[in-house]
């Protein structure tokens, strides 16, 4: 489609003078064609002319493509069997070079997701941002751009001192991750219910803050500190190495709050942000029609919102990104605004560089029970081990690639913005819209191939093809307009929506074209090749691994 959409662009150009946004999509299966363009009829406003006189114009300069106007002048393409022919050539014989994309040529990307906290556990939203960062990153990634996966995290902060505070009146000294997660709820209710026990965290909080700033090892809060940042860090690191995603940079909270101190009052003296009460604000009430927000509090420490300054500021001077994009849920929306807006202030262009994806929450089905659920959050643990457990129930599977795969897919296929309901069972199922179905789908390509003779350079010269061939091939050749846009739209659910709709293309195909031992093996093998080849690149693309056996 893009070659067709780049000719019909400078025809418009040519012809009208106009750069016009031209929208190509795969014609209905009863129109006889196997494009179709609704141009002409969105240019009538500009050119005060007829749809089916502006689609004649057009029509007359177009070459390569039998075209045809229909009905109030859509401009419809049948690219033919040579067509088709040349383009499975092209993908045979060099796959990754014909569905390549540069338009992040050169460029550095940073992707900022997952963002645990230390002195807490990694909850179901966590898994969803570090799958669904992962992906986009690779997207990146696909487009040629140099792709920094970064990691921010409050390793200091009043939850540390709610944790810290339980831990030391516990007077635990080999403490556990799971002894951490259970200390931050008690320290939070401590801190909601105990005037006194809020003063003393309150007071812990500050000494963190100058512990890990000044690397202080000399007292018992800072070993506790210390011992419990480092847990921390290394249960992340071994549930990212789990699940298949890696990190290049990590930004603890304190390597960035001094930073974003300093720019905050840089901005507090250039009239960014004001004195209040004894805080430093941003009104973003009246700047942005949102509300106030405190940059710095009474106790002289920053914020969030100082943090997330520093952190702009400081990946901006460790990577000097064409594009910054920061995921998180969506309930920090308009926080994310009013940071950004304050920065905009102070360098205009680092805005302009920032993308902020947001995503909703994520829940179990009203079927599924939670016999392992702690507190009153789902633990990213948990959702792999529902998942794990419905695959070997329903297919005495253990095979944790598998499960994995299912869990991915189940959260990327829906597009970002809204909550998910995860269903553990559906999501393993081996038919329907699942990352099981793609995975055998793509592992009954590789069996077919390894039966046939080995894949040879095949003539496609004046090949006719049957009808499920052709469809085969036109689904085939749709994968790199679909992955252009999944990069400009960060959209990975798009490849996913592609991969399954292509998967169900194969399906039909495989029940109606023998391939080995047929007097079209040569042909219907290569259109195999290319179908496997494409399936494992999307499925890469998401993250997901292909098992040998299914």
């Amino acid at each position: 489609m893009d070659e067709i959409k780049t000719q019909l662009k400078n025809i418009i150009k040519d012809l009208y003078g106009l750069d016009f946004n031209v929208i190509v999509t795969v014609a209905p299966e009863n129109a006889g064609a196997d494009f179709s363009s609704n141009v002409a009829m969105q240019l009538t406003k500009d050119l005060h002319k007829n749809p089916r006189e502006i689609a004649g114009e057009i029509a007359e300069r177009i070459s390569g493509y039998e075209v045809e106007i229909a009905g109030p002048g859509f401009l419809n393409f049948r690219l033919g069997d040579k067509y088709y022919a040349d383009r499975l050539n092209q993908l045979s014989s060099d796959f990754e070079s014909d569905v390549a994309c540069n338009d992040f040529s050169g460029k550095t990307v940073i992707c900022e997701f997952s963002d645990p906290n230390p002195f807490k556990v990694l909850h179901v939203g966590h898994l969803y941002t570090s799958i669904v960062g992962d992906s986009i990153a690779r997207l990146f990634e696909y487009a040629g751009a140099k792709v920094i996966r970064a990691n921010f995290g409050g390793d200091v902060g009043l939850h540390v001192g709610k944790t810290m505070w339980a831990l030391l009146k516990s007077g635990m000294k080999d403490f556990t991750i799971e002894d951490i997660a259970a200390k931050y709820v008690e320290g939070t209710r401590a801190y909601e219910d105990d005037e006194v026990a809020k003063a003393e965290i309150v007071e812990i909080n500050k000494k963190v803050y100058e512990i890990a700033e000044k690397d202080l090892h000399d007292s018992e809060l800072a070993e506790v500190y210390w011992k419990g940042r480092e847990l921390s860090y290394k249960y992340f690191e071994d549930f990212y190495a789990r699940i298949g995603v890696k990190f290049d940079k990590y930004y603890p909270e304190s390597t960035v709050a001094g930073r974003g101190l300093a720019e905050v009052r840089k901005g507090l003296e250039a009239g960014v942000y004001e004195a209040s009460d004894g805080a430093v604000v941003y009104r973003g009430d009246t700047k942005l029609g949102l509300h106030t927000r405190v940059f710095i509090n009474k106790e002289g420490l920053p914020t969030y919102e100082a943090k997330d300054v520093g952190l702009i500021f400081t990946k901006w001077d460790d990577y000097h990104f064409d594009k910054s994009v920061v995921i998180t849920g969506n309930d920090i929306i308009d926080y994310m605004k009013i940071v950004l807006g304050s920065v905009g202030e102070m360098n205009p262009e680092l805005p302009k560089r920032t993308t902020h994806l947001t995503h909703g929450q994520v829940k179990l089905s009203g079927s599924v029970k939670m016999s392992s659920r702690k507190g009153n959050f789902l633990k990213a643990v948990d959702v792999l081990d529902l998942v794990s457990d419905e695959l070997k129930n329903s297919y005495n599977s253990e095979d944790f690639d598998v499960a994995l795969g299912a869990t991915k897919y189940a959260f990327l296929k829906y597009k970002m913005g809204g909550d998910i309901i995860f269903d553990p069972n559906e999501s393993v199922k081996m038919t329907g819209n699942s990352g099981p179905y793609l995975l055998y789908s793509c592992v009954r390509a590789k069996k077919v191939l390894e039966k046939g003779q080995p894949v040879a350079s095949v003539s496609l010269l004046d090949t006719a093809f049957d009808a499920h061939e052709r469809n085969m091939i036109k689904k085939i050749v749709q994968y790199k307009d679909v992955l252009k846009e999944a990069v400009e739209e960060m959209a990975p659910h798009k490849v996913c929506s592609f991969l399954y709709e292509l998967a169900q293309e194969f399906s039909r195909f495989y029940e109606n074209c023998p391939v080995v031992g047929n007097e079209r093996e040569a042909i219907r093998e290569t259109i195999v090749a290319v179908y496997e080849k494409m399936m494992e690149h999307g499925l890469n693309i998401l993250g997901i691994n292909i098992p040998e056996e299914m």
